[in-house]
C-alpha cells in the first residue's frame, strides 16, 4: 500500500462519524472502556467494540487491561497530536484540561498494592516526567541521571537496585484518574519513603491515604506543586 492510500485509510477510519466522537473523548488524556466510549458516541456497546477493534488494527488506539476491565486510548502521542490538530479546526475548544476539580476520598489519594496511586500519584509522576527524571518507554518509565540525582534527597540510590528481579519501575493505569501511575520496585520503595517521612498516613482499613501538612510541605519543596 503507498503512503496515499494509507492516508486515505487513516483519514477514513479518523473521519466516520461515531469513531470521530470516541477519538474526541479521549483527547482528556484518560482512558476509557468501551461502553463509557460508547455513551460518549451515543451508540451500542456492540457498535462501539466494533469502531474500537477497526482502530485497534490500525495502531490508532491501544487497549490496558486492568483487572476485568478493557481500558482505551491513542496508541502513542503522535496520535493524540493528529487528532487535537483536527479539533483545532472546529469552532469549539477540545476536552484537553478543561476539568480542574481535585476528586475526593481515596480517588484523591491511595495505595495501589504497594505504591501510590489517585490523583496524587499521577500529579508527582507527571511533574516527574515535565521536569526530566522520568521518561516514557514501553510499558515502564526510565529514570533518567537527572532522576537518580533527584530520588538521592528521599534516600534512594541507583546502586540499590542493580540484581532485583522485580521490574524497577512500570505502568500501572489509574482506575480513578484513567492514566499511569509509577508501579514496580521504584514506585514501592518511593511510597515506603514517603510514609516513613511522615508524608502520608494510611486509614484504618482503607487504601486511602491522607497527605499531612508535613507532606504538602515537603512535596512542594521537591517538586513545586501544591496537593
Amino acid at each position: 500500500m503507498d503512503a496515499i492510500d494509507q492516508f486515505s485509510k487513516i483519514t477514513a477510519l479518523i473521519g466516520e462519524p461515531s469513531r470521530a466522537k470516541i477519538l474526541w473523548s479521549l483527547l482528556d488524556g484518560k482512558a476509557y472502556t468501551a461502553s463509557e466510549l460508547a455513551a460518549f458516541a451515543n451508540i451500542s456497546t456492540t457498535s462501539a467494540s466494533n469502531h474500537l477493534s477497526k482502530l485497534l488494527a490500525s495502531e490508532i488506539l491501544k487497549v490496558e487491561v486492568q483487572g476485568r476491565h478493557r481500558y482505551y486510548n491513542f496508541s502513542h502521542a503522535d496520535v493524540a497530536y493528529a487528532v487535537e490538530a483536527l479539533a483545532q479546526l472546529s469552532k469549539v475548544s477540545s476536552p484537553v484540561k478543561t476539568d480542574n476539580i481535585k476528586p475526593a476520598g481515596i480517588k484523591y489519594c491511595r495505595t495501589c498494592y504497594d505504591h501510590l496511586a489517585g490523583y496524587v500519584g499521577c500529579q508527582i509522576v507527571d511533574i516527574m516526567e515535565s521536569k526530566g527524571y522520568l521518561e516514557k518507554e514501553e510499558k515502564q518509565y526510565r529514570v533518567t541521571t537527572r532522576g537518580w540525582d533527584w530520588l538521592q534527597q528521599l534516600d534512594i540510590k541507583q546502586s540499590d537496585y542493580k540484581d532485583i528481579r522485580r521490574p524497577l519501575t512500570r505502568y500501572c493505569l489509574d482506575w480513578s484518574e484513567r492514566r499511569p501511575h509509577l508501579a514496580g520496585k521504584l514506585g514501592a520503595d518511593l511510597l515506603e519513603k514517603m510514609i516513613f517521612k511522615n508524608w502520608f498516613r494510611k486509614v484504618q482499613f482503607s487504601r486511602e491515604l491522607i497527605i499531612t501538612t508535613k507532606g504538602t510541605q515537603e512535596i512542594y519543596k521537591l517538586l513545586g506543586i501544591s496537593l
